[in-house]
């Protein structure tokens, strides 16, 4: 075995093709143990629901033409994360990737993305951390289909991946939040940005005639991306069309001083 010891996991469960995509590459740079959810939790973000049982379950699957053993679990990937930490694994990971999802997490939506919670919850625990998203068209996005090109992701995965485990980041990165954009090949770019701030997919009401049968708050994406800012995560990727590659923090007090906050408040 390894070293190197990598848990892979995601938020569209453990059937995702984006998932083994990453395991596959991943297994060049050390030991891949997979946990991913059970269930589809898009949209869990870095939830840890009461309701939610743990059961662990063992799978196996046939990876890189060798059976490996995989556990799913009864939970959203932040709480994957947890099981696999402090139940599944020998011992603490040298490195939590959390993708590859279907859809890219951009701008204030990774508060909402169950990708970029799963690496929060493992950068909470003091593990380097990798999300790793692929842009799609929205109607792939809660689906397991085999359409969607992860090769270019996948290779990102592993490029990224090697990078954290080889050198330590500044301090307050916490999280490196990589976006594919769905044209990418391995010799594609890739630029550090920032988060946008402007909302990436515009919510739609639900489409009912009463409010007493079941609806569901929907998206779509935006249809014009001219006004986007450039340095920002959607620019690189929707205009540059390069990898947008985001470093996260843990802390989210505003980056103002404080003084200037007090002051306004108190008068």
């Amino acid at each position: 075995m390894s070293d190197i010891q990598i848990l892979l996991t995601n938020d569209d469960g453990i059937r995702s093709p984006g998932l083994w995509a990453a395991a596959k590459t991943l297994s060049e740079i050390g030991y891949v143990h997979v946990a991913a959810p059970r269930e589809q939790y898009s949209g869990a973000g870095r939830s840890l629901p009461s309701t939610s049982d743990g059961i662990i379950q063992e799978h196996l699957m046939q990876v890189n033409n060798k059976e490996w053993t995989v556990y799913s679990v009864g939970g959203t990937p932040a709480q994957t994360v947890l099981h696999a930490v402090l139940e599944i694994l020998p011992r603490c990971p040298d490195l939590v990737v959390s993708g590859i999802n279907y859809g890219e997490n951009l701008g204030t939506g990774v508060t909402v993305s169950g990708t970029v919670g799963a690496a929060l919850e493992a950068a909470s625990l003091g593990i380097p951390s990798l999300a790793i998203s692929l842009e799609t068209e929205t109607r792939y996005h809660l689906s397991y289909s085999t359409q969607i090109d992860f090769s270019a992701a996948a290779y990102f995965s592993r490029y990224f991946g090697s990078l954290l485990l080889k050198c330590k980041l500044p301090f307050d990165v916490d999280v490196l939040k990589v976006d594919v954009p769905s044209d990418a090949k391995s010799e594609t770019p890739w630029e550090i940005c920032r988060l946008t701030r402007k909302q990436y997919y515009e919510p739609l009401a639900p489409e009912r005639s009463s409010w007493s049968q079941p609806g569901r708050v929907g998206y779509r994406l935006p249809k014009d991306f001219s006004e986007t800012l450039p340095g920002t995560d959607s620019y690189v990727l929707r205009i540059n069309r390069h990898v947008a590659v985001t470093p996260l923090s843990l802390d989210m007090t505003s980056r103002v001083d404080l003084e200037n906050v007090e002051e306004c408040l108190r008068d």
